[in-house]
């Protein structure tokens, strides 16, 4: 199942494709300003829900080791009852102590891997939740680019086509130059 940001994306990425190209070019496209808006608008608002929604599960990680720690308190609880109930006997003392620091230890090393774990696992789910939004701002920002890419060939197209006019213009005039001037076969300098 996709983000509503990957949706949105596509949509992007369909709205582009389904544009009108610019006239002789094969490149160039025509994008409805509002519409291009109105998609990145939307966006903008879904990128603080996916974030909130990877927050949650990091926040499953505290429930997590929450858990961890009431299991090892568990344990080293029923360690200590454990203990005080041999200790009451003297001729067991000895192996009562013995197998007491053993569960208490064996408790530690199991709430340990448990903490472990569940850190390890909180922590390739962030990196995770941020290597997804460095993939869906990377794509808007190729986005972004292209647009600007697109703009930037447009306008250089559009300054070269009105010197090329310009040009035309002023040849055209220096060619009318000696009727328009009399007898003179000159053309006046500008």
């Amino acid at each position: 199942m996709s983000s509503r940001i990957e949706q949105i994306i596509e949509e992007i990425e369909e709205y582009i494709d389904s544009c009108k190209p610019q006239t002789l070019s094969k490149a160039n496209i025509i994008v409805n300003k509002e519409e291009i808006e109105e998609l990145l608008r939307e966006l903008r608002m879904k990128t603080p829900e996916e974030i909130k929604r990877y927050q949650k599960i990091l926040a499953n990680k505290n429930a997590i080791l929450a858990d961890a720690q009431a299991k090892a308190d568990a344990i080293i609880k029923e360690a200590n009852i454990h203990t005080n109930e041999l200790i009451n006997e003297h001729e067991i003392m000895q192996q009562a102590y013995i197998q007491a620091n053993e569960l208490v230890e064996a408790a530690a090393q199991q709430a340990q891997q448990i903490l472990d774990n569940a850190t390890i696992d909180a922590n390739n789910i962030r990196m995770g939740a941020m290597q997804y939004t460095d993939d869906m701002l990377g794509n808007l920002q190729n986005i972004i680019q292209h647009a600007m890419d697109s703009h930037a060939a447009k306008y250089e197209s559009l300054m070269a086509s009105l010197r090329n006019c310009h040009d035309i213009v002023n040849t055209n005039r220096r060619e009318l130059a000696p009727t328009i001037n009399g007898d003179s076969l000159e053309p006046e300098e500008e």
